[in-house]
């Protein structure tokens, strides 16, 4: 992607949430974290509904030039920049924001789900933009994605799953302490069969972390009455991981 060709944005516009400071959302770094708004996916256990469906609450939300001029501020204290969502590859916001950060002096983290590979290859592909370390959230194994919502494609184009598995080997041509892989142990999207197979699509140097599924706001009501794993199951399919695996590890 040429800085020529970026998208033009408002920069008064509010744009996301940002965590001021955090040091959880970037391994190595107390960063500042954005949430943009917006997710081309609604996969049914999600709960930040306002982050997924746009919804903006325009006294706490910030915009282009707020984020900026945070991370001018405070470039002495940070070191990392993450933006998260929602999903950030469908924002025109997120070249503009990758390259102001780098330039300021910052390190960059992208969080995706992986659902455009072939513009996350472009912003690789240009220096100026390229991020430090990405994170891609793996929802379940290929042939699961229809499952979730907006993961329908168009007769002829390339299925959910597919830019999944592009995604994951995009990721695997990158240096192992530029990336990382998260999944959600969701009951009934991702069991101890389902994380076997993911394992076989992975770099096996990969940073593979699982999160516990919350039962609570989902964007489906009827996962609210799904029970998340017992510790014992949780730990079966974090060991089955493990066998492919060997850094894969319940965050």
């Amino acid at each position: 992607m040429d800085t020529q060709s970026f998208p033009s944005i408002n920069k008064n516009r509010k744009i996301g949430s940002l965590i001021k400071t955090s040091t959880v959302d970037f391994p190595g770094c107390i960063s500042a974290a954005l949430f943009l708004h917006g997710c081309n996916l609604r996969c049914p256990y999600c709960y930040n509904i306002d982050l997924v469906t746009g919804k903006l609450n325009e006294e706490e939300a910030f915009s282009f030039n707020e984020v900026i001029a945070h991370l001018e501020k405070r470039k002495k204290v940070l070191s990392g920049f993450v933006i998260s969502g929602g999903e950030p590859s469908i924002s025109p916001y997120l070249p503009h924001l990758l390259k102001e950060a780098k330039e300021i002096g910052y390190k960059t983290k992208l969080d995706t789900n992986g659902m455009k590979p072939s513009y996350l290859e472009s912003i690789l592909a240009n220096p100026k933009i390229s991020p430090d370390y990405i994170a891609l959230d793996i929802k379940t194994k290929p042939e699961k994605y229809h499952l979730l919502g907006g993961a329908h494609a168009p007769m002829g184009e390339e299925s959910a799953g597919e830019k999944i598995q592009r995604s994951i080997e995009i990721l695997a041509s990158l240096p192992s302490e530029k990336r990382e892989f998260r999944t959600v142990l969701v009951p009934g999207l991702v069991n101890a069969e389902d994380v076997k197979e993911i394992a076989h699509l992975l770099p096996k140097d990969a940073s593979w972390f699982f999160a516990e599924f919350r039962n609570d706001s989902c964007i489906d009501p009827a996962y609210n009455n799904i029970e998340a794993y017992e510790k014992k199951e949780l730990d079966a399919i974090i060991h089955q991981a493990q066998l492919i695996i060997p850094k894969a590890a319940l965050r």
